[in-house]
């Protein structure tokens, strides 16, 4: 009985919604990438290629676009993560359930879109110092290293942990905000989600910001991180991951210069 309920709640108008959002920010995404054989053209052709390519490909290039971008990657990756805490409030309303949904889950994308504008200026800038190329991948072991380092001792932090707490248990987020209204509650929501997360979407300029290979599977990490269960073994695990691979990568250049 409570799995048919759930479906049929599933089936509502807004979750359909919902559900269509993240659908056309991953099609987005995906007709944005380059195709497999310029990319292939790229590593074959270096520099030369990518200066070719940003004069004649517009879309690659310039700050509307990279801000595009970022927004959609916030929301095809952040907006199911956030689907325990919409389910629960799902839970809690009774009536004018599409109206508050709307609200909670806008107020929840407004912070993601300010951290789309964030990122925008960092990629911007590590690009015009040559430590991005234009797919948005470091070229720098040292940047590299900074970023795997940076995600993974935060995962030890005691804002990430205080961040998870609330994330892990949506219930008690609500009853303690319920007062300031789905719209407040949504920009609660999107920060402490963003205290959580940051860091691991930071990493985008580590595995590309266009690799929707990347993109999926940090969405999938982050979904299980929010689970009370699964979550509670994976953040320390997921730390240590991370400094262990910084370490590998600063070992590998050292190795290099000998």
């Amino acid at each position: 009985m409570q799995l048919a309920s759930s479906l049929r709640k599933m089936r509502a108008p807004h979750w359909l919604g919902f559900y269509g959002l993240i659908v056309l920010a991953w099609a987005l995404l995906y007709a944005m990438q380059l195709p497999p054989d310029l990319i292939a053209a790229a590593n074959l052709y270096g520099a030369e290629f990518w200066d070719a390519l940003c004069r004649v490909e517009p879309g690659l290039a310039g700050a509307p676009n990279i801000l595009l971008m970022w927004a959609l990657m916030s929301a095809a990756m952040m907006a199911p993560t956030a689907l325990p805490a919409l389910s629960t409030w799902d839970d809690l309303v009774q009536t004018g359930r599409a109206a508050g949904f709307g609200a909670l889950l806008a107020g929840y994308l407004v912070v993601w879109l300010g951290f789309a504008v964030l990122a925008t200026a960092a990629q911007l800038g590590l690009a015009g110092a040559g430590l991005l190329n234009p797919l948005g991948e470091s070229v720098s072991i040292w940047l590299t290293a900074l970023l795997l380092a940076g995600a993974g001792a935060y995962q030890f932090s005691t804002l990430k942990e205080a961040c998870l707490a609330k994330c892990r248990r949506p219930l008690t987020f609500f009853i303690q905000y319920w007062e300031s209204g789905p719209w407040r509650m949504g920009l609660r929501l999107g920060l402490v989600c963003l205290g959580c997360c940051w860091a691991l979407m930071a990493l985008a300029f580590v595995g590309g910001t266009m690799n929707l290979i990347w993109m999926g599977g940090a969405m999938v990490l982050m979904m299980l991180e929010k689970l009370p269960a699964i979550g509670a073994i994976l953040t320390r695990p997921l730390g240590f991951g991370l400094l262990a691979l910084s370490a590998a990568v600063i070992l590998s250049e050292l190795g290099g210069w000998t």
